[in-house]
């Protein structure tokens, strides 16, 4: 009786809850196993993950549906019936569903229900179908709003590249690293580029690879984060893997055949190259590439107890310069070389079980090389030295450092309680070389070391936030301290790169009684320092801080599950201006489960930086070819308030948003409306006359120069599918912006030489007046392929003859080619605008950079061709 009992439990058990084992792996697009994804019977307990290959075993009742889930990917559901192996590939880069980090103290935003506009960017999707090797130029294509160009003839901003997020100024977007503030770099740009009279935050000392995702906040966020975030914030996450170690070894470069109808003998077009050596003169070299970059990239992370991690990423970089055609006064017109190392770190070792200490940081290194504009002749050229002239190089030795440390904890009742120090220090050295300083005439040496400046910046938090998730539908209260303190500075170089020497090889000290040489032909006086960059003298020295304090609160209510209000206060006090307060309201609704409407208004500032009070020199200003010695006077100097030139006041903002969003299956969409009023605006004005000023032909100022008013739309159409015959994705993102000078406030001044036609143009040029991007993709089993066109309005500047030079709309493209040669090896082979275009090309000799192109649009660098290697161990 008892055996016959057990075989009639056993049979009414395998009719009952009959089940089988169903086995499979789990990879991405790129066929990249992925581990520790979650596997789970729908409706039940039961569940699973993959193993560190992507391999998974699970027993599920008959007639099962398996739901596989990965944070960043899209979730898939799929029905077994009789299959008892289910491969599955999960599509990559669910952006708008990520939970964020910027932009929401709440643990339950996404990018879609946030009431912000907000893109998420992953920068492995990113960098493994690009052939872009810095973080600036992955985002000029990947982020709507954000624009970056490479410089030539800029002193500085030829080695560090400025950007702007839709239109404002490179200092009016904040940075972060993992949620905490980013130091800014010590350069000011001062020359004819986008952001002139601004310091931006260098994003390409930061290596691409250590990066997981990158958030891209896009509405102004004072109110929340402090100085900086009028035009919004960038939130760079980094990557926090284990046990794997990825990399990639690429090699790409630029053709040569530049697009244009250039007169004959036109330095650059005839397949000549610069002895960068000598005097910078052209020597035959046929070459059909230049620009050549090689990139290696390593990335490993190990486990450190329980839920703990330490990762770190190493980054070479080597490019050589690119040359393109230039005027007679400009014959090294292009992109600077760059050899750089990059290391990073990102760590977080468990305390307790709700207690963790982390840290993350790291060194950049950048040796840089740029061509200044040519001395073809006169009292600038020593003939004993350079018989035809020479064209200087600005050489450059940046180095960047940062470091973040802090515990994060949460109480018993639920608060999360963060303290943390974050320290950063960018250091940039001018080296001048091909150079001579006139005034030492035939003695002269042809390097300088030319001195430079940095800028650090400390910055200790303590963060409190709390989730109450039965107040009404969920309340968030976040609150918290900040201190920062800033110290800039401006050191010296040696004596002969600034000095004016007499007759005699000694430096002037009293013009009354020493000689100054002159050149025998022209009898004009030989200028002292060195040519290209007159090197910073003691007269220069900065040594300059301050602090600040600030305190705020931020909250987000879910009154109903459709509707959520959010507000938001900050008070700042700076030792050196005084304070402020700005506020931000903002709200979400739920049209119906797939639509949300959300909108924001907000107050904003940002502080003058230190650089902007500070910085002074003296330099030489090519205005169409011919030199210039001018000033530029700090903005507490005398010099500066005897022409009528304020101290400088806080910019104030007031932004406002009005979107949607909505998700349809595998399709999403987000159109972002916004309106920001800036007022005192912070600019480099026009040149002044300046006889009064000894060896000083002009000046120059910082200034609250101008009221602005930006108008704007940002759209993205995003778009994935899932096929027998492959894997297709679309993503369309767009940004129409319209930026109008509302007024300049030069008081009594002359409105065309305090801020005329010309510094308006670089101002309102900051950014095209829309910019499209389509990018598609195709994956299938080994192999994938991917287009991308973007479209650049027209954009008009104005040259030194005040006549406008107009650059057309123009259409790039983009290719990319890869096959997964093993499960842990890549070939990709692209190109990134592969029909050579080039902005229109201006013919007056009058451009900023002496060039046939001002840095607009897509540049002057042409079509540039690569191949690449990634592995994945």
């Amino acid at each position: 009786m008892k055996k016959f009992t057990l075989i009639l439990f056993g049979l009414l058990t395998s009719l009952g809850f009959s089940q089988q084992i169903v086995t499979g792996t789990v990879t991405d697009t790129q066929g990249i196993p992925l581990p520790y994804v979650n596997i789970i019977e729908k409706g039940s307990s039961k569940g699973t993950t993959t193993d560190d290959q992507g391999n998974y075993s699970i027993a599920v009742d008959a007639n099962a549906t398996l739901v596989y889930s990965f944070v960043g990917f899209q979730t898939q559901e799929i029905l077994v019936g009789t299959q008892e192996k289910i491969d599955v590939v999960l599509l990559d880069g669910e952006a708008l569903r990520t939970i964020v980090v910027v932009g929401s103290r709440s643990p339950k935003r996404t990018a879609t229900d946030t009431p912000v506009a907000i893109d998420i960017i992953d920068m492995q999707d990113v960098i493994t179908k690009s052939g872009k090797i810095e973080i600036n130029e992955l985002l000029q294509y990947a982020a709507p709003s954000f624009n970056a160009n490479k410089q030539s003839g800029s002193d500085g901003a030829d080695h560090i590249d400025p950007a702007t997020l839709r239109g404002l100024g490179p200092d009016q977007t904040l940075v972060l690293i993992n949620g905490k503030r980013r130091h800014s770099s010590s350069l000011i740009n001062v020359f004819g580029t986008r952001g002139r009279g601004n310091s931006g935050t260098d994003l390409n000392a930061i290596p691409a690879s250590s990066i997981k995702r990158i958030e891209v906040l896009r509405d102004g966020a004072a109110a929340q984060y402090g100085s900086d975030a009028i035009a919004g914030v960038i939130n760079i996450v980094l990557k926090n893997s284990v046990n794997k170690l990825t990399g990639s070894i690429s090699y790409g470069a630029y053709n040569t055949n530049a697009k244009g109808d250039f007169p004959a003998g036109t330095p650059n077009t005839d397949g000549n190259r610069l002895d960068t050596e000598n005097d910078g003169n052209r020597i035959a070299d046929d070459k059909d590439f230049d620009g050549g970059s090689v990139k290696i990239t390593a990335n490993y992370g190990v486990e450190i107890g329980e839920g703990g991690f330490a990762n770190f990423t190493t980054e070479y970089l080597s490019k050589n310069k690119t040359l393109r055609p230039g005027f007679d006064f400009r014959r090294g017109f292009g992109e600077a070389a760059i050899d750089g190392f990059n290391f990073f770190a990102n760590a977080a070792i468990p305390l307790s079980k709700k207690t963790e200490l982390y840290a993350f940081g790291g060194r950049n290194y950048r040796d840089t090389d740029a061509f200044a504009f040519t001395r073809n002749g006169g009292e600038r050229v020593v003939t004993q030295i350079y018989p035809n002239g020479f064209t200087p190089r600005i050489t450059s030795n940046i180095i960047d450092n940062s470091v973040s440390a802090g515990i994060r904890t949460e109480t018993d009742s639920g608060w999360k309680i963060d303290i943390n120090n974050t320290w950063g220090k960018n250091n940039f050295h001018y080296f001048i070389k091909g150079t001579l300083n006139a005034s030492l005439q035939e003695s002269s040496p042809t390097d300088f070391d030319a001195g430079g400046h940095s800028l650090s910046q400390n910055t200790t938090s303590l963060d409190f936030s709390k989730y109450y998730p039965n107040i009404l539908q969920g309340l968030n209260i976040a609150f918290g301290t900040e201190y920062r303190t800033e110290n800039f500075e401006i050191f010296a170089g040696e004596e002969g790169s600034y000095a004016t020497y007499d007759v005699n090889g000694l430096p002037i000290t009293d013009p009354a009684t020493q000689t100054q040489p002159t050149d025998p032909d022209s009898g004009n006086l030989r200028p002292g320092g060195s040519q290209g960059f007159p090197g910073y003298s003691p007269a220069n020295e900065v040594d300059r801080s301050r602090s600040n304090i600030s305190v705020y609160a931020d909250s987000e209510l879910d009154i109903t599950d459709r509707f959520l209000l959010g507000a938001a206060a900050r008070f700042e006090d700076y030792s050196d201006f005084g304070s402020t307060i700005n506020g931000k309201l903002s709200f979400r609704f739920k049209a119906t489960e797939d639509i949300n409407i959300r909108g924001s208004v907000s107050t904003g500032f940002r502080a003058p930086s230190l650089a902007q009070i500070y910085y002074n020199l003296r330099f030489t200003d090519f205005q169409g070819g011919v030199a210039t010695e001018t000033l530029l006077s700090a903005n507490n100097s005398p010099v500066t308030a005897s022409f009528g030139i304020d101290q400088l006041e806080e910019e104030t903002a007031i932004n406002g948003a009005l979107g949607a969003t909505a998700t349809f299956g595998s399709f999403t969409a987000t159109i972002d409306g916004y309106y920001i009023n800036v007022k005192d605006r912070i600019v480099l004005t026009g040149t002044f006359a300046a006889p009064q000023i000894p060896n000083v032909a002009e000046a120059q100022f910082f200034a609250n120069g101008v009221d602005t008013e930006t108008v704007g739309l940002d759209l993205i159409l995003s778009w994935k599918g899932n096929y027998s015959f492959g894997n297709l994705s679309a993503t369309l993102a767009g940004n129409i912006n319209n930026m109008s000078i509302e007024d300049v406030n030069n008081g009594p001044l002359d409105e065309g030489t305090f801020f005329g036609e010309r510094e308006k143009a670089f101002l309102l040029a900051s950014a095209p007046e829309s910019k499209f991007s389509l990018n598609t993709s195709y994956t299938k089993n080994k192999f994938n392929a991917g287009i991308g066109l973007t479209h650049f309005s027209e954009i008009t500047l104005i040259d030194f003859t005040d006549a406008e030079d107009v650059y057309g709309a123009k259409i790039t493209a983009d290719l990319n080619l890869g096959y997964k040669v093993t499960d842990k090896l890549k070939f990709t082979i692209g190109g990134n605008n592969i029909f050579n275009e080039y902005p229109d090309q201006q013919d007056d000799g009058e451009t900023e950079a002496g060039g046939y192109w001002d840095a607009v649009q897509m540049g002057f660098g042409g079509a540039y061709y690569y191949a690449r290697l990634d592995f994945n161990f």
